[in-house]
Parts: C-alpha cells; structure tokens; sequence
C-alpha cells in the first residue's frame, strides 16, 4: 500500500468519518475502472458519512427522550381498535400539531392504546430531532415536589417547558392533591402556546376537579390543554386482553 494511501486513511480515522473509511476501497476501484468520476466517488462517500450521521442524532434523540419502550405506528393494530380515527392518527405522524402548537389528549380506558399512539407520535418527532420527553404523571410530580422542597421549583418547570413535545401518560390512575395539583397546573401554563403536550388519561374531563381535589384549577389545567387541541377518545378492547381473546378463539375452534 502506498504512504499516501495509508495517510488518508489515518486522516479520514482522525476526522471520524468512518463511513468513508469503510467505502474508500469500494470506490477507489470503480475509479480506476472508469465506472465513477472522483466527483461522484466524493459525492457518494460524503453521502454516506451524511446519512450515518444523521441516523446516529436521531437515535439519540430517540434514547434522550426516555420512552417507555420503542414501538412505531407500523406495530399498532388499528384493526383490533375500529373505532380509531385512522386518518387523524395518521395526520398527527405528520407533526403538523407541533407548528401549531397544538396539545394531543387520548383518553379511554387502560390498555386501549393510548400510550402506544403517543409514544409512536413522540418517537416521529424525535426522529425529526425535534426536542421531546415522555414521563409518567406519577413520576413527574415526584419530581416537581421535590425540587419544590429543595427551592428550585422555577428551574425544574423550565427544564419540562422547554421541550417542543412533553408527552405526560397516566393521568388519573393516582389521586393528585390540591399541592401537586397546582405545580402541575404551573408547568402547563408555562407550556401554554410555547410547546405541544400529549396527555393520556382514563378518566373523562368533566371528572378531572375528582383527580386533582379541586374545581379550579381542573378547569384551568384544561382550559389551557383544551384550547388548541387534538382530542381522540378511545373505546375499545384492551391490548393486554388480545393474546387471551385469541388463544381463547383457537381452543374453541
């Protein structure tokens, strides 16, 4: 092997762009074959650097985002939940929402999909490396009562308010009380017309003022959740239930 050859290979280690590294050979032969012009050699090598590079941000975005498990749109059945809006799910992958600044609610019972449908949303925008986070409601009030006691409340409810996508799961499986109830209602409010928020929940709106222990700042919360919004109401078997229904339908035929 050459010196020269041997120094670009050391320059492309030292800069990182494996990819070129792993297809120079490849494309040193077409040149001397006469099939590529050094042009189109450089153009094509870069674009594999490009794409590397890209798929390596997204997954990260994807990893930062902290989803509770990696399911996309193709794994969701919409044939086991008819009565979903395909069409408006389908419009939501698009992200058009975001520019919006519009908040996405699903409710239904548990294990209707309401979880899977947004973290598939949430996984679209990350990929797009657009700045999103999911968390369970439990869980991020835990968090936001114990910076509260540590006086750092305001630096928490920056850090959920700057995400373009807060995706906020299981709203009304846990009472909140009057306190959480209003730190949560400060964080919305912090969000309100700044970023989109995906909330899921079991429980119909008009019985919020039960979950969080107060008809004022239920109706606020919603207020600012309800005023650009994407409401999808789910009614329908749950997932967890399907294995059963049809190893159940096997048996007795």
């Amino acid at each position: 092997m050459s010196s020269v050859y041997l120094s670009l290979v050391n320059n492309l280690e030292e800069l990182k762009l494996f990819q070129f590294k792993e297809h120079l050979d490849s494309y040193i032969d077409l040149i001397n074959s006469g099939k590529k012009s050094v042009v189109e050699a450089l153009k094509e090598l870069t674009e594999y650097e490009i794409k590397f590079k890209e798929a390596r941000a997204m997954n990260a975005c994807v990893k930062v985002a902290n989803f509770p498990f990696l399911k996309t749109i193709k794994d969701f059945d919409f044939s086991f939940q008819p009565g979903i809006n395909k069409g408006k799910i389908l419009d939501l992958l698009t992200l058009r929402f975001l520019e919006r600044q519009e908040n996405v609610l699903f409710l239904g019972n548990s294990g209707v999909g309401k979880t899977h449908l947004s973290v598939a949303i949430g996984i679209a925008a990350a990929q797009k490396r657009i700045s999103t986070y999911f968390i369970n409601c439990h869980e991020l009030l835990q968090n936001l009562k114990k910076a509260h006691l540590e006086n750092r409340l305001e630096t928490r409810l920056k850090h959920y308010a700057k995400y373009k996508l807060l995706i906020i799961d299981e709203i009304g499986y846990l009472p909140i009380n009057r306190e959480e109830g209003n730190i949560f209602f400060q964080l919305i409010n912090k969000r309100y017309e700044k970023g989109s928020t995906i909330i899921t929940t079991n429980e119909e709106f008009s019985k919020w003022h039960e979950i969080f222990g107060d008809v004022t700042i239920a109706n606020a919360i919603l207020d600012r959740l309800l005023h650009h919004s994407v409401v999808e109401k789910i009614v329908g078997r749950s997932y967890r239930t399907k294995d059963i229904l049809r190893e159940n339908n096997a048996k007795i035929s």
